[in-house]
């Protein structure tokens, strides 16, 4: 949301590809919905692709959400090569429409040290546009923007502030229950309830547990 707003306040017309990759968090298609429409995008893709296939990862299979806290290894929330699969899909898309300008909201700072978030890989994905593409081969220079890359969570809340979004549209749970709540204490909720407050700020979601 707060990625999509600042390439709308740099005058980007936003396209917003959504992919449905049969998350246990589907609660974020909803979220996703709204925000595109909020934000006025003029075309909102929503992509299915069935990850569950491939598994590998709590948010795709049938494997327990952690909730005991951030550890130092790479959590079971990874999803195999996500990072990599959507953005070769929008790469994709971007080629479709004659798009250039790819924004992604990946942050290397407060996060479960996911390898698909670090700043070499988005750097890198860049010379792989180029060179997997025939825009690319033509001449096109696609450019991957990662706004958020070196914010920690509470300046990304004091930016959706500022951008004058309401945060309550957007959704960070992985293992939301039947009431619609997010629980609180997987590794991303646990981020972004301490990005709130680090700035004094209430999270408008409502959660099961808050920590």
């Amino acid at each position: 949301m707060v990625t999509a707003a600042i390439a709308r306040s740099q005058g980007y017309t936003i396209n917003a590809l959504t992919i449905d990759y049969n998350q246990r968090h589907r609660r974020e298609l909803e979220s996703a919905s709204r925000i595109a429409k909020s934000l006025g995008a003029a075309r909102h893709l929503v992509l299915p692709l069935d990850l569950r296939k491939i598994g590998g990862s709590a948010l795709t299979s049938d494997i327990e959400v952690p909730k005991d806290g951030l550890g130092s290894d790479i959590p079971v929330t990874y999803v195999p090569a996500r990072n990599l699969v959507f953005l070769s899909l929008t790469l994709a898309w971007c080629e479709a429409i004659e798009a250039q300008d790819i924004f992604i909201g990946v942050n290397a700072l407060d996060y479960s040290g996911y390898p698909d978030c670090r700043p070499e890989f988005i750097s890198s994905f860049e010379e792989t546009a180029k060179l997997a593409t025939k825009a690319g081969s033509e001449g096109a220079a696609f450019k991957v923007h990662a706004p958020l890359q070196y914010l920690s969570k509470a300046d990304i809340v004091e930016k959706a502030y500022e951008l004058e979004l309401d945060p309550g549209l957007s959704w960070s749970c992985y293992d939301p229950g039947a009431d619609d709540r997010a629980c609180g204490l997987c590794d991303s909720c646990r981020l972004r309830q301490q990005g709130f407050d680090q700035t004094g700020r209430k999270d408008p979601l409502p959660y099961r547990v808050r920590i």
